[in-house]
Protein backbone atom coordinates (compact mmCIF):
# COMPACT_ATOMS: atom_id res chain seq x y z
CA UNK A 1 0.00 0.00 0.00
CA UNK A 2 1.51 3.63 -1.05
CA UNK A 3 1.90 5.92 1.96
CA UNK A 4 0.03 8.72 2.03
CA UNK A 5 1.82 11.92 1.60
CA UNK A 6 2.33 14.04 4.13
CA UNK A 7 0.29 17.22 3.57
CA UNK A 8 -0.63 20.49 5.78
CA UNK A 9 -2.56 23.84 5.43
CA UNK A 10 -1.07 27.29 4.74
CA UNK A 11 -2.06 30.60 3.98
CA UNK A 12 -1.59 32.16 0.63
CA UNK A 13 -1.70 35.74 2.10
CA UNK A 14 0.59 35.81 5.08
CA UNK A 15 1.99 31.98 4.83
CA UNK A 16 1.00 31.16 8.25
CA UNK A 17 0.36 26.75 8.92
CA UNK A 18 -2.66 25.34 10.20
CA UNK A 19 -3.32 22.53 11.46
CA UNK A 20 -6.61 21.63 9.70
CA UNK A 21 -9.05 23.77 7.06
CA UNK A 22 -10.04 27.00 8.49
CA UNK A 23 -12.03 29.59 6.79
CA UNK A 24 -10.54 32.59 8.03
CA UNK A 25 -6.62 32.76 8.64
CA UNK A 26 -6.14 33.74 12.71
CA UNK A 27 -3.01 35.37 11.63
CA UNK A 28 -4.23 37.76 8.87
CA UNK A 29 -7.65 37.61 9.36
CA UNK A 30 -8.48 36.68 5.20
CA UNK A 31 -10.88 34.54 3.77
CA UNK A 32 -10.88 31.84 1.91
CA UNK A 33 -6.76 31.87 1.11
CA UNK A 34 -5.98 28.23 3.51
CA UNK A 35 -5.28 25.53 1.13
CA UNK A 36 -4.00 22.08 1.38
CA UNK A 37 -0.03 21.53 0.48
CA UNK A 38 1.81 18.59 -0.05
CA UNK A 39 5.29 18.68 1.93
CA UNK A 40 7.33 15.73 0.94
CA UNK A 41 7.30 13.46 -1.27
CA UNK A 42 8.91 9.93 -2.23
CA UNK A 43 12.83 10.00 -1.61
CA UNK A 44 14.11 9.05 -5.21
CA UNK A 45 13.09 13.11 -6.26
CA UNK A 46 14.35 14.72 -3.20
CA UNK A 47 16.91 16.26 -4.75
CA UNK A 48 18.59 19.41 -3.84
CA UNK A 49 21.48 22.12 -4.19
CA UNK A 50 23.01 20.54 -1.33
CA UNK A 51 22.75 16.53 -2.23
CA UNK A 52 22.81 16.95 -6.03
CA UNK A 53 24.53 13.99 -7.55
CA UNK A 54 26.87 16.38 -9.50
CA UNK A 55 28.10 17.94 -6.58
CA UNK A 56 28.32 14.62 -4.74
CA UNK A 57 28.72 14.75 -0.78
CA UNK A 58 29.80 18.28 0.96
CA UNK A 59 32.01 18.21 3.83
CA UNK A 60 30.81 20.57 6.67
CA UNK A 61 33.48 21.39 9.20
CA UNK A 62 32.10 20.99 13.22
CA UNK A 63 30.84 24.17 14.98
CA UNK A 64 32.85 24.95 17.90
CA UNK A 65 31.97 28.14 20.58
CA UNK A 66 34.38 30.42 20.61
CA UNK A 67 34.69 33.73 22.45
CA UNK A 68 33.46 36.73 21.37
CA UNK A 69 37.07 38.27 20.99
CA UNK A 70 38.50 35.32 19.27
CA UNK A 71 36.61 35.62 16.54
CA UNK A 72 38.16 36.83 13.33
CA UNK A 73 36.27 39.16 11.34
CA UNK A 74 37.11 40.51 7.75
CA UNK A 75 36.19 42.95 5.67
CA UNK A 76 33.25 42.15 3.12
CA UNK A 77 34.13 42.03 -0.24
CA UNK A 78 31.84 44.36 -2.71
CA UNK A 79 32.13 44.75 -6.33
CA UNK A 80 29.96 47.89 -8.21
CA UNK A 81 27.28 47.42 -10.12
CA UNK A 82 28.00 49.85 -12.24
CA UNK A 83 24.46 51.68 -11.23
CA UNK A 84 25.28 54.22 -9.26
CA UNK A 85 21.70 54.73 -7.35
CA UNK A 86 21.79 50.49 -7.31
CA UNK A 87 24.71 50.75 -5.36
CA UNK A 88 23.85 53.40 -2.98
CA UNK A 89 20.35 51.73 -1.84
CA UNK A 90 22.77 48.43 -1.16
CA UNK A 91 25.25 50.31 0.87
CA UNK A 92 28.22 50.54 -2.07
CA UNK A 93 27.71 47.10 -4.55
CA UNK A 94 27.26 43.56 -4.25
CA UNK A 95 28.65 41.59 -1.48
CA UNK A 96 29.72 38.44 -2.42
CA UNK A 97 27.06 35.40 -1.24
CA UNK A 98 24.84 38.32 -0.83
CA UNK A 99 21.04 37.17 -1.50
CA UNK A 100 18.70 40.53 -2.21
CA UNK A 101 15.03 40.50 -2.72
CA UNK A 102 13.47 42.96 -5.43
CA UNK A 103 9.83 43.40 -5.29
CA UNK A 104 7.43 46.06 -7.04
CA UNK A 105 4.27 45.69 -8.79
CA UNK A 106 3.72 44.28 -12.25
CA UNK A 107 4.96 46.25 -15.64
CA UNK A 108 7.09 49.35 -12.95
CA UNK A 109 10.35 48.13 -14.36
CA UNK A 110 11.86 45.16 -12.02
CA UNK A 111 13.23 43.36 -15.21
CA UNK A 112 14.01 45.67 -16.95
CA UNK A 113 16.56 47.20 -13.96
CA UNK A 114 18.43 43.49 -13.18
CA UNK A 115 18.94 43.00 -16.88
CA UNK A 116 20.35 46.23 -17.40
CA UNK A 117 21.97 45.68 -14.62
CA UNK A 118 23.82 42.07 -15.86
CA UNK A 119 24.06 43.58 -19.11
CA UNK A 120 26.45 46.69 -17.86
CA UNK A 121 28.82 44.31 -15.34
CA UNK A 122 32.21 42.97 -16.51
CA UNK A 123 31.47 39.26 -15.17
CA UNK A 124 30.03 36.34 -16.23
CA UNK A 125 26.42 36.42 -15.36
CA UNK A 126 23.19 34.42 -15.85
CA UNK A 127 20.07 35.77 -16.02
CA UNK A 128 17.18 33.33 -15.41
CA UNK A 129 13.60 33.92 -16.59
CA UNK A 130 10.87 31.95 -15.55
CA UNK A 131 8.12 34.09 -17.27
CA UNK A 132 9.83 35.28 -20.57
CA UNK A 133 10.68 33.25 -23.59
CA UNK A 134 14.45 34.09 -24.47
CA UNK A 135 13.56 36.13 -27.71
CA UNK A 136 11.21 38.21 -25.24
CA UNK A 137 14.68 38.66 -23.08
CA UNK A 138 16.60 39.51 -25.89
CA UNK A 139 14.56 42.05 -27.49
CA UNK A 140 14.51 43.80 -24.12
CA UNK A 141 18.39 43.84 -24.51
CA UNK A 142 18.74 44.95 -27.60
CA UNK A 143 16.78 47.63 -26.62
CA UNK A 144 18.93 48.57 -23.38
CA UNK A 145 21.90 47.65 -25.11
CA UNK A 146 24.22 44.58 -24.78
CA UNK A 147 27.45 45.83 -23.28
CA UNK A 148 28.36 42.44 -21.93
CA UNK A 149 29.36 39.59 -23.91
CA UNK A 150 29.45 37.31 -20.76
CA UNK A 151 25.48 37.38 -20.32
CA UNK A 152 23.93 34.33 -20.48
CA UNK A 153 19.95 33.73 -20.69
CA UNK A 154 18.08 30.67 -19.30
CA UNK A 155 14.37 29.75 -19.39
CA UNK A 156 14.08 27.55 -16.73
CA UNK A 157 11.64 26.78 -13.75
CA UNK A 158 12.97 23.91 -12.26
CA UNK A 159 15.75 24.15 -9.09
CA UNK A 160 17.33 20.89 -10.14
CA UNK A 161 17.92 22.28 -14.11
CA UNK A 162 18.66 25.70 -13.05
CA UNK A 163 21.58 24.27 -10.52
CA UNK A 164 22.33 21.72 -13.18
CA UNK A 165 23.08 25.21 -15.51
CA UNK A 166 24.87 26.92 -12.79
CA UNK A 167 27.74 23.99 -12.21
CA UNK A 168 28.38 23.93 -16.31
CA UNK A 169 28.48 27.82 -16.95
CA UNK A 170 29.76 28.67 -13.01
CA UNK A 171 28.54 32.38 -13.17
CA UNK A 172 29.66 35.26 -11.03
CA UNK A 173 26.55 36.50 -10.52
CA UNK A 174 23.04 35.17 -11.12
CA UNK A 175 19.45 36.80 -11.00
CA UNK A 176 16.07 35.07 -11.08
CA UNK A 177 12.84 36.15 -12.32
CA UNK A 178 10.84 35.47 -10.89
CA UNK A 179 11.21 33.55 -7.39
CA UNK A 180 7.12 32.56 -7.43
CA UNK A 181 7.75 30.99 -11.31
CA UNK A 182 10.11 27.90 -9.88
CA UNK A 183 9.12 24.82 -8.19
CA UNK A 184 11.46 22.23 -6.60
CA UNK A 185 11.41 18.75 -7.09
CA UNK A 186 11.27 18.02 -3.15
CA UNK A 187 7.63 20.04 -3.20
CA UNK A 188 4.37 18.22 -4.73
CA UNK A 189 2.60 21.76 -4.73
CA UNK A 190 1.77 24.34 -7.46
CA UNK A 191 4.33 27.31 -8.58
CA UNK A 192 3.79 30.15 -6.12
CA UNK A 193 2.15 28.18 -3.07
CA UNK A 194 3.85 28.85 0.31
CA UNK A 195 5.61 25.71 0.24
CA UNK A 196 7.27 25.95 -2.74
CA UNK A 197 8.62 29.60 -2.66
CA UNK A 198 10.35 28.73 0.49
CA UNK A 199 11.86 25.31 -0.45
CA UNK A 200 13.17 27.34 -3.59
CA UNK A 201 13.93 30.36 -1.63
CA UNK A 202 16.05 27.68 0.68
CA UNK A 203 18.03 26.01 -2.25
CA UNK A 204 18.95 29.15 -4.13
CA UNK A 205 19.85 30.88 -0.67
CA UNK A 206 22.42 27.65 0.12
CA UNK A 207 23.49 28.01 -3.28
CA UNK A 208 24.41 31.82 -2.91
CA UNK A 209 26.04 31.33 0.55
CA UNK A 210 28.69 28.11 -0.43
CA UNK A 211 29.70 29.15 -3.67
CA UNK A 212 29.82 33.20 -3.02
CA UNK A 213 27.86 33.64 -5.62
CA UNK A 214 25.44 37.21 -5.30
CA UNK A 215 21.79 36.00 -6.14
CA UNK A 216 19.28 38.56 -6.60
CA UNK A 217 15.67 37.37 -6.85
CA UNK A 218 12.85 39.11 -8.20
CA UNK A 219 9.37 39.00 -6.38
CA UNK A 220 5.58 39.72 -7.25
CA UNK A 221 3.93 41.99 -4.62
CA UNK A 222 0.04 41.43 -3.25
CA UNK A 223 -2.79 43.72 -3.99
CA UNK A 224 -1.41 45.17 -0.24
CA UNK A 225 1.65 46.08 -1.75
CA UNK A 226 3.42 43.25 0.38
CA UNK A 227 5.97 40.92 -1.31
CA UNK A 228 3.90 37.59 -2.76
CA UNK A 229 4.58 34.20 -0.56
CA UNK A 230 5.28 33.74 3.42
CA UNK A 231 6.95 36.40 5.62
CA UNK A 232 10.02 33.83 6.38
CA UNK A 233 10.78 35.09 3.05
CA UNK A 234 12.50 38.24 3.89
CA UNK A 235 13.96 36.76 6.90
CA UNK A 236 15.82 34.38 4.69
CA UNK A 237 17.73 37.21 2.43
CA UNK A 238 19.83 40.21 3.35
CA UNK A 239 18.84 42.86 1.38
CA UNK A 240 14.82 43.56 0.30
CA UNK A 241 14.58 45.93 -1.81
CA UNK A 242 10.97 47.57 -3.23
CA UNK A 243 10.65 49.27 -6.69
CA UNK A 244 8.14 52.08 -6.47
CA UNK A 245 6.15 54.43 -8.70
CA UNK A 246 3.18 55.36 -11.10
CA UNK A 247 3.16 53.55 -14.07
CA UNK A 248 1.62 56.67 -15.84
CA UNK A 249 4.47 58.63 -14.82
CA UNK A 250 7.99 58.48 -15.67
CA UNK A 251 9.87 58.23 -12.48
CA UNK A 252 10.92 55.16 -10.74
CA UNK A 253 12.31 55.04 -7.31
CA UNK A 254 14.10 52.29 -5.10
CA UNK A 255 14.10 52.02 -1.62
CA UNK A 256 15.64 49.41 0.95
CA UNK A 257 13.62 47.62 3.50
CA UNK A 258 16.51 45.96 4.49
CA UNK A 259 19.74 45.47 4.60
CA UNK A 260 22.26 43.82 6.67
CA UNK A 261 25.08 44.96 4.88
CA UNK A 262 24.45 48.98 4.60
CA UNK A 263 22.06 51.25 5.39
CA UNK A 264 18.07 51.25 4.60
CA UNK A 265 17.99 55.19 4.41
CA UNK A 266 18.79 55.77 1.03
CA UNK A 267 16.94 56.02 -1.88
CA UNK A 268 17.23 55.79 -6.09
CA UNK A 269 15.92 57.46 -8.49
CA UNK A 270 15.17 56.38 -12.23
CA UNK A 271 13.54 57.66 -14.84
CA UNK A 272 11.66 54.93 -17.43
CA UNK A 273 12.79 56.23 -21.34
CA UNK A 274 12.83 54.05 -23.90
CA UNK A 275 16.57 52.49 -23.64
CA UNK A 276 15.50 51.58 -19.77
CA UNK A 277 15.87 53.11 -17.07
CA UNK A 278 18.16 56.43 -16.50
CA UNK A 279 20.06 57.15 -13.43
CA UNK A 280 18.98 60.64 -12.09
CA UNK A 281 22.20 61.85 -10.20
CA UNK A 282 20.39 65.64 -9.25
CA UNK A 283 17.29 64.52 -7.95
CA UNK A 284 16.15 68.58 -7.03
CA UNK A 285 16.17 69.49 -11.19
CA UNK A 286 13.31 67.05 -12.00
CA UNK A 287 11.32 66.89 -8.46
CA UNK A 288 11.12 71.14 -8.95
CA UNK A 289 8.58 72.50 -12.15
CA UNK A 290 10.10 75.00 -14.19
CA UNK A 291 7.17 77.55 -13.59
CA UNK A 292 6.13 80.58 -16.22
CA UNK A 293 4.27 82.22 -13.65
CA UNK A 294 3.91 82.81 -10.45
CA UNK A 295 1.13 80.73 -8.82
CA UNK A 296 -0.39 80.02 -5.43
CA UNK A 297 0.06 77.31 -3.11
CA UNK A 298 3.47 75.96 -4.24
CA UNK A 299 6.24 75.85 -1.66
CA UNK A 300 9.72 74.17 -2.14
CA UNK A 301 11.13 72.33 1.00
CA UNK A 302 14.79 70.61 1.91
CA UNK A 303 14.42 67.27 2.21
CA UNK A 304 16.74 64.17 2.88
CA UNK A 305 17.01 60.97 1.58
CA UNK A 306 19.43 59.12 3.71
CA UNK A 307 22.25 61.01 3.16
CA UNK A 308 21.05 62.61 -0.30
CA UNK A 309 19.85 66.12 0.40
CA UNK A 310 17.31 67.09 -2.36
CA UNK A 311 14.59 69.86 -3.04
CA UNK A 312 10.61 68.96 -3.71
CA UNK A 313 7.81 70.69 -4.61
CA UNK A 314 4.91 70.95 -2.60
CA UNK A 315 1.51 71.94 -4.09
CA UNK A 316 -1.82 72.73 -1.90
CA UNK A 317 -5.44 73.88 -2.71
CA UNK A 318 -7.69 75.43 -0.25
CA UNK A 319 -10.81 76.26 -1.47
CA UNK A 320 -14.42 75.98 0.03
CA UNK A 321 -16.18 73.24 0.87
CA UNK A 322 -19.20 72.82 -0.98
CA UNK A 323 -20.16 69.48 -0.04
CA UNK A 324 -20.91 70.04 3.12
CA UNK A 325 -17.78 67.57 4.90
CA UNK A 326 -14.17 69.37 4.28
CA UNK A 327 -12.25 67.17 2.16
CA UNK A 328 -8.97 65.96 3.22
CA UNK A 329 -6.54 64.50 0.41
CA UNK A 330 -3.15 64.02 -0.02
CA UNK A 331 -0.60 62.43 -2.59
CA UNK A 332 2.88 61.41 -1.09
CA UNK A 333 2.28 62.84 2.41
CA UNK A 334 0.84 61.06 5.26
CA UNK A 335 -3.36 62.46 5.86
CA UNK A 336 -2.94 62.44 9.37
CA UNK A 337 -0.14 64.73 9.83
CA UNK A 338 -2.07 67.05 7.64
CA UNK A 339 -4.78 66.70 9.83
CA UNK A 340 -2.49 67.86 12.20
CA UNK A 341 -0.72 70.54 11.07
CA UNK A 342 -4.39 71.98 9.98
CA UNK A 343 -5.37 71.63 13.43
CA UNK A 344 -2.46 74.03 14.87
CA UNK A 345 -3.18 76.43 12.18
CA UNK A 346 -6.73 76.83 13.32
CA UNK A 347 -6.26 76.26 17.36
CA UNK A 348 -2.33 78.24 17.33
CA UNK A 349 -2.82 80.73 14.61
CA UNK A 350 -5.84 81.73 14.25
CA UNK A 351 -6.62 80.49 10.59
CA UNK A 352 -9.95 79.65 9.87
CA UNK A 353 -9.24 76.30 8.25
CA UNK A 354 -11.82 73.69 9.61
CA UNK A 355 -14.77 74.16 6.90
CA UNK A 356 -12.70 74.05 3.50
CA UNK A 357 -11.14 71.69 1.18
CA UNK A 358 -7.84 70.99 1.42
CA UNK A 359 -5.42 69.05 -1.14
CA UNK A 360 -1.88 68.59 -0.99
CA UNK A 361 0.16 66.74 -3.43
CA UNK A 362 4.15 66.55 -3.85
CA UNK A 363 5.27 66.62 -7.12
CA UNK A 364 7.16 64.29 -8.93
CA UNK A 365 5.26 61.03 -7.81
CA UNK A 366 7.49 60.41 -4.92
CA UNK A 367 6.45 59.91 -1.30
CA UNK A 368 7.99 61.87 1.71
CA UNK A 369 8.29 61.08 5.45
CA UNK A 370 10.48 64.01 6.70
CA UNK A 371 9.44 65.95 9.26
CA UNK A 372 11.66 68.76 7.72
CA UNK A 373 8.82 69.59 5.35
CA UNK A 374 6.04 70.38 7.81
CA UNK A 375 7.10 74.17 7.58
CA UNK A 376 7.21 73.57 3.70
CA UNK A 377 3.10 72.30 4.08
CA UNK A 378 1.83 75.23 6.10
CA UNK A 379 3.76 77.96 3.65
CA UNK A 380 1.80 76.33 0.68
CA UNK A 381 -1.84 75.86 2.40
CA UNK A 382 -1.42 79.76 3.57
CA UNK A 383 -0.62 80.69 0.16
CA UNK A 384 -3.30 78.77 -1.29
CA UNK A 385 -5.84 80.62 1.01
CA UNK A 386 -4.57 83.90 1.18
CA UNK A 387 -4.16 83.67 -3.05
CA UNK A 388 -0.95 85.34 -2.83
CA UNK A 389 2.16 83.46 -4.48
CA UNK A 390 5.18 82.96 -2.64
CA UNK A 391 8.41 84.62 -3.92
CA UNK A 392 10.23 81.87 -6.39
CA UNK A 393 13.52 81.95 -4.66
CA UNK A 394 12.53 80.82 -1.25
CA UNK A 395 12.87 77.19 0.42
CA UNK A 396 12.08 75.86 3.73
CA UNK A 397 13.31 73.80 6.14
CA UNK A 398 11.45 73.24 9.56
CA UNK A 399 9.18 70.67 11.76
CA UNK A 400 6.07 71.86 13.11
CA UNK A 401 5.18 71.24 16.36
CA UNK A 402 1.80 70.85 18.16
CA UNK A 403 2.06 74.90 19.79
CA UNK A 404 3.14 75.86 16.66
CA UNK A 405 6.80 76.56 17.32
CA UNK A 406 9.30 76.24 14.61
CA UNK A 407 11.25 73.01 15.31
CA UNK A 408 15.31 72.34 14.32
CA UNK A 409 15.79 69.71 11.94
CA UNK A 410 19.43 67.35 11.85
CA UNK A 411 21.84 67.97 9.03
CA UNK A 412 20.66 71.86 8.14
CA UNK A 413 23.73 72.40 6.50
CA UNK A 414 23.58 69.88 4.16
CA UNK A 415 19.72 71.21 3.19
CA UNK A 416 21.13 74.90 2.68
CA UNK A 417 23.82 73.79 0.25
CA UNK A 418 21.24 72.12 -1.26
CA UNK A 419 19.21 75.34 -1.70
CA UNK A 420 22.24 77.78 -2.51
CA UNK A 421 23.55 75.19 -4.97
CA UNK A 422 19.99 75.29 -6.72
CA UNK A 423 20.08 79.21 -6.95
CA UNK A 424 17.77 79.77 -4.15
CA UNK A 425 17.94 83.11 -2.09
CA UNK A 426 16.36 82.31 0.98
CA UNK A 427 15.73 79.59 3.11
CA UNK A 428 13.63 79.50 5.98
CA UNK A 429 14.70 77.54 9.21
CA UNK A 430 14.12 77.16 12.82
CA UNK A 431 15.50 79.96 14.88
CA UNK A 432 16.85 76.90 17.39
CA UNK A 433 19.25 75.67 14.95
CA UNK A 434 22.66 76.09 15.56
CA UNK A 435 24.50 77.22 12.45
CA UNK A 436 27.97 79.13 11.56
CA UNK A 437 27.24 82.75 10.62
CA UNK A 438 28.35 83.94 7.14
CA UNK A 439 29.38 80.46 5.81
CA UNK A 440 26.63 80.35 2.84
CA UNK A 441 26.20 82.90 0.35
CA UNK A 442 22.11 82.32 0.65
CA UNK A 443 20.46 84.03 2.90
CA UNK A 444 19.09 82.46 6.07
CA UNK A 445 16.28 83.29 7.83
CA UNK A 446 15.06 82.47 11.36
CA UNK A 447 11.68 82.04 12.65
CA UNK A 448 10.53 80.78 16.07
CA UNK A 449 6.80 80.61 15.37
CA UNK A 450 4.25 80.31 12.30
CA UNK A 451 3.30 83.73 12.90
CA UNK A 452 6.62 85.24 11.84
CA UNK A 453 6.70 83.14 9.08
CA UNK A 454 3.32 85.03 8.07
CA UNK A 455 4.59 88.04 7.99
CA UNK A 456 7.55 87.79 6.16
CA UNK A 457 5.57 85.89 3.40
CA UNK A 458 2.66 87.94 3.32
CA UNK A 459 3.48 91.40 5.13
Amino acid sequence: MAKKPKTTYYCQNCGTQHSKWMGQCNSCGEWNTIVEEVLETTASKAVSWKSSPQRGSSSIAPSKVKSIRDIETQQSVRTTTNDNELDRVMGGGMVDGSVTLIGGEPGIGKSTLMLQVVLGLNQKCLYISGEESEQQVQLRAKRIGIKNDDCYILTATSTQEIFRQIELNEPKVVIVDSIQTLHSQLIESSPGSVSQIRQCAAELIQFAKETDTPLFLIGHITKDGNIAGPKILEHMVDTVLQFEGDRHHVYRLLRANKNRFGSTHELGIYEMVGEGLREVSNPSEILISKRDADLSGNAVAATLEGIRPMLIEIQALVSTAVYGTPQRSTTGYDTRRLNMLLAVLEKRCGFHLGSKDVFLNITGGIRVDDPAIDLAVVAAILSSNEDIALPPKICFAAEVGLSGEIRPVSRIEQRISEAEKMGFDQVFISSHNKLQEGKFGIKVVRCGKIEEVFQHLFG
